[in-house]
């Protein structure tokens, strides 16, 4: 059976590495890369399977994970991935607006060599996955462009915030998008970056305006493409090797 040792996760950005740390960043993983599907059972005792650990830690993982309002827990029934209305939607795209524009100005205003450098960095990665066709891999790291730029914002509040209303942004594009297309561009990520760079804080928040327009131009009704098979989705990331459970 499957443990967390045998595992080779990507570098958490937890402050710990806890079991539950790196089931929680795996699940989050999934739901940014859009391998699980919104409304997809989380059975407890089959992701204790799938990560070799007991059934407290991954109900601790789910509990993190529906504070972010991604996994939603319901009495007696175990917990599911949230699958938003069609008007929740519209709240959660109104809402990332709103902490989008905030984090552009202050990443503007707190830009450092550093930082800029990892996320240059960051939009390459983004760039080599889409051209070698790993869609997954793109999306997640679509996404987690905008949770650097809250990084580089330097505002804790807005950067839990951000989390939260990206990951939920990635169950919407799941169940609503037009084809395949991906949903963050990374030529507008690169100039965007330019932009904060430059310190232009009108064009970098006029550049996050018209590139939030985009995402959300892409979404209808009909399209859900993600896996509910949790062995499936995680089977990537799980080695299958005998071992006892922790």
């Amino acid at each position: 059976m499957s443990s967390l040792s045998q595992l080779e996760p990507r570098p958490v950005k937890s402050s710990s590495n806890t079991q539950d740390d790196i089931v929680y960043e795996h699940i989050f993983d999934a739901i940014l890369e859009q391998r699980l599907a919104p409304g997809t059972k989380l059975s407890e005792e089959a992701l204790g399977e799938i990560f070799g650990v007991s059934r407290t830690i991954i109900r601790r993982a789910l509990l993190r994970l529906s504070h972010e309002q991604v996994v939603s827990i319901r009495p007696n029934r175990g917990a599911v991935v949230a699958a938003p209305s069609v008007e929740e939607a519209r709240q959660i795209f109104a809402a990332r607006r709103v902490v989008e524009l905030a984090v552009t100005e202050l990443a503007v205003e707190n830009a450092t060599p550093e930082s800029l450098a990892r996320m240059r960095a960051m939009v390459q990665e983004e760039q080599d996955a889409f051209a070698r066709g790993d869609r997954g891999t793109g999306i997640r790291l679509s996404g987690e462009f905008h949770l650097e730029l809250a990084h580089m914002a330097n505002n804790t509040p807005l950067l839990n915030f951000q989390r939260s209303v990206v990951s939920q942004t990635s169950l919407i594009i799941a169940q609503y998008e037009v084809g395949h297309k991906a949903h963050c561009s990374f030529n507008e990520h690169e100039e965007l970056l330019k932009a904060v760079e430059a310190g232009d804080k009108d064009k970098a928040v006029a550049m996050m305006k018209e590139h939030l327009d985009h995402i959300e131009a892409k979404l209808n009704l009909d399209n859900e493409s993600a896996s509910t098979d949790l062995h499936v989705v995680f089977s990537g990331v799980v080695k299958k090797q005998t071992g006892r459970r922790r």
